[in-house]
């Protein structure tokens, strides 16, 4: 190909990096720009993973290294649909990536669930993550509550809750964080599956780190440790599901020690309905499961009432509809085949691609992105020669239209100084990091004192 290709990416997550960095790989000359809507680049990294994770957030590095690369350049505090549009990106690039994730909970349609107390995933992840864009204080009054689900996003709400404010001193965590963390009444924190064991979502390792903390004990009740056809068929083919597993079978027997805290593992009970009082929590009532012999379960008709005063549900996430494209409202992604968005008609949208959760649905794990990268790359690759040419290739183009429009956009540039502010932060109190929470301060640090 005789001119270089202009890749314009939505989403500075891991999906929109991972992106870039199999573009910058090719044997195109390819030049690309990410857009963000945040301040900051990383995505999920810096607001959806726990701050207890180094481990994952490591991942930073090498998504830094992408970010770093002179073909790539990074435009942030840019909102896709409303700072600019599909037709805009098309004046300026050849093709197009989505790579947007999911910031809203999926709903779950039971009795109570809108009571006062009780709390979608997203928001307290948001909320201990220092997110901007939520409340900076968290009620956390309630002694006992209950988590929904038996994903790793139950575990790192339930661990976080759990935990001692102190404990999180050595993370990111901002001060307002700690401050009410440090406050919290918890003492019992109950996480309900409504299958068994050898259905539970955990991945190995998150599941193992629970038993980590010194502040709070992991009880499992040997009742709940059932097996059938399904489940045994499940563990033979799994080594993850099998690890999960025999950590389960080894806290359900062992003694138990005393803590003022508690953090419960409950499988067979399914939620019914949320128990108020004035408007608040006051329980939650479960009905009893029972294994069918595939692996999946059935009511009981036996039901309990849990004495809890909140309840967090992380049944998975919700990618929200962007403009300009066809969406599923039901699985919450974008129609595409291999990457290609397909409009209603199932024709392919010129030049327009997706990745990441807003093409497969908000399930797997980070490292899964880099299989969907992968794949739509590939395509772009694919119809390069076939692609029509943006009117305006020259680089300048879209900053002279982003400063027309009077978009505050930070740079990569930007984002180092912020890193080395936040930094500094830390440093001050023997921290790796303090992340800066407010959105416009995040926007003057970046762009050097500028609002």
């Amino acid at each position: 190909m005789s001119r270089s290709l202009r890749v314009a990416i939505v989403g500075a997550g891991p999906a929109g990096i991972y992106a870039a960095d199999f573009l910058c790989k090719s044997d195109v000359d390819v030049d690309v720009d990410i857009f963000e809507r945040m301040p900051a680049p990383f995505g999920l990294i810096r607001y959806g993973v726990a701050p207890d994770h180094p481990r994952i957030k490591g991942i930073v590095d090498a998504l830094h290294r992408v970010l770093d690369k002179p073909g790539v350049r990074l435009f942030g505090n840019v909102d896709y649909g409303t700072d600019l549009k599909l037709d805009d990106l098309r004046e300026f690039y050849d093709a197009v990536i989505f790579a947007t994730g999911a910031t809203k909970d999926r709903p779950l349609d039971i009795p109570g669930i809108d009571l006062d107390g009780s709390y979608g995933a997203a928001d307290f992840v948001s909320w201990y993550d220092g997110h901007p864009s939520v409340p900076r204080t968290w009620p956390l009054h309630a002694s006992s509550v209950a988590v929904l689900g038996v994903g790793n996003v139950a575990l790192d709400i339930a661990r976080v809750l759990a935990k001692s404010a102190e404990e999180l001193l050595s993370t990111e965590i901002p001060d307002n964080v700690f401050e009410g963390l440090h406050g919290s009444a918890v003492t019992d924190v109950h996480v309900f599956g409504r299958r068994g064991p050898a259905q539970a979502k955990f991945t190995p390792l998150e599941l193992r780190e629970l038993d980590h903390s010194p502040y709070f004990e992991v009880v499992v009740d040997p009742e709940d440790i059932e097996f059938d056809d399904g489940s045994m068929t499940a563990i033979r083919g799994s080594k993850q599901v099998d690890m999960v597993v025999k950590t389960l079978q080894e806290w359900a027997i062992r003694d138990r020690r005393p803590h003022t805290r508690r953090l419960h593992l409950h499988f067979f009970h399914s939620p019914v309905s949320v128990l108020g009082a004035d408007g608040k929590v006051t329980g939650l009532r479960t009905e009893r499961t029972e294994l069918t012999g595939d692996g999946n379960v059935r009511g009981t008709g036996r039901f309990h009432d849990w004495d809890v005063q909140g309840v967090y549900r992380a049944v998975g996430y919700l990618p929200s509809h962007l403009a300009d494209l066809p969406f599923d409202h039901d699985s919450g992604t974008v129609p595409h085949a291999a990457g290609r968005v397909l409009d209603i008609d199932e024709n392919q949208l010129e030049g327009v691609y997706v990745t990441g959760w807003i093409k497969r649905g908000p399930v797997g794990l980070i490292g899964h992105t880099k299989g969907d990268a992968s794949e739509t790359v590939a395509s772009l690759l694919t119809d390069t020669p076939n692609m029509a040419v943006a009117p305006q290739r020259h680089p300048g183009a879209v900053t002279e239209f982003l400063a027309a429009r009077g978009v505050s956009y930070t740079t990569w540039d930007g984002w180092l100084r912020l890193d080395a502010h936040e930094r500094a932060l830390g440093a001050e109190r023997g921290r790796e990091r303090i992340k800066v929470v407010e959105h416009e301060e995040m926007v003057r640090v970046s762009r050097g004192g500028d609002s």
